[in-house]
């Protein structure tokens, strides 16, 4: 299984990062690989649906055809008697914390009363990545650590083909080819806290799944237990220009443990959205309390079709996707 991990020099701009992940130390020697690791994506995000319709494309969503079926949005069959009135009432009653130790992280505000969601809009998605090097920016990603916490991928118009999709595309934006931005799920159930031996993952109570990085043994299992691969191994000291470190968020400390995504939890709970959503300039990217009616994301849920990746495995990741 090939996958390019090689180091990106410590002085490189956003730009000359292309959103890889590693499964293995960076090799300096490795090709450049064109596709997404093929085997790693098929495993986690499709192969357990088997294929679509008479072709081999695997199925990336929880089903295809039964994918808006289910939908959030308009199908209240779904939901348990006298959930009906609000389809958003049986997902606020399962977001329950797991394995919270009774405190957040030490760089993090302690959570609140809301419970955080986020859907991104697949047909609005343009494939800039400019929410791949706000997160970068805003989260102390290293330069030359091989992985962002977001991934796009890029397909053709039509397909749902994770064999040929992309993340080491040039340029965004074009018409025959759709974008699919892939990270932490923020699961309801996370496979990723359960696996941990030491409790060194938790969800917290607003559904914000975080890591306390002086606690991690680099076992590594949470990657092997995430379905989504969206967590990442330091195998090298996370190197970030000095001027563009952010004080609010750690950095010596992620050296040789894994991190991901945290929907910017310094940021969040301070009242701000994610970077990744204030770097959207399509707005494809909506951010909220479901706990709030009037957020973007309970509207979008209540009025439009969307799907999750992977929902058959039970998980119950909180980011939606409409398109």
């Amino acid at each position: 299984m090939s996958q390019d991990s090689r180091p990106v020099a410590s002085g490189a701009t956003p730009e000359d990062i292309a959103p890889r992940s590693v499964t293995s130390p960076p090799d300096a020697t490795a090709p450049e690989s064109p596709t997404l690791s093929r085997r790693r994506f098929l495993q986690g995000l499709g192969a357990t649906a088997g294929i679509i319709a008479a072709g081999t494309i695997p199925a990336l969503v929880s089903a295809s055809a039964s994918a808006e079926e289910t939908a959030v949005g308009t199908a209240a069959e779904g939901f348990a008697p006298g959930v009906e009135e609000n389809p958003l009432a049986e997902i606020l009653h399962e977001d329950q914390p797991v394995n919270y130790p009774g405190h957040t992280t030490s760089y993090a505000p302690p959570p609140g009363k809301e419970k955080w969601a986020m859907v991104i809009d697949v047909k609005a998605c343009v494939g800039c990545r400019k929410c791949v090097y706000g997160c970068m920016k805003e989260n102390n990603i290293g330069r030359n650590s091989g992985f962002t916490y977001i991934q796009v991928l890029e397909m053709d118009q039509g397909s749902i083909d994770l064999e040929t999709s992309n993340v080491n595309y040039v340029e965004g934006g074009r018409p025959d080819k759709w974008y699919l931005p892939v990270q932490c799920m923020h699961c309801m159930k996370p496979t990723c806290v359960y696996g941990c031996p030491v409790k060194a993952t938790w969800r917290d109570p607003d559904g914000i799944v975080l890591i306390d990085y002086n606690k991690c043994i680099a076992c590594r299992n949470c990657m092997v237990t995430c379905p989504y691969y969206a967590r990442h191994f330091n195998w090298v000291e996370p190197e970030v220009p000095k001027n563009e470190i952010n004080p609010d968020v750690p950095l010596e400390e992620k050296a040789g443990v894994v991190e991901k995504c945290t929907f910017c939890v310094q940021r969040t709970r301070n009242g701000k959205t994610t970077a990744c959503v204030e770097a959207c300039p399509v707005g494809a990217r909506k951010f909220g309390d479901l706990n709030d009616p009037n957020s973007d994301v309970s509207v979008i849920l209540r009025t439009r079709r969307a799907f999750r990746l992977k929902e058959e495995l039970g998980s119950g990741p909180v980011i939606w996707y409409v398109g």
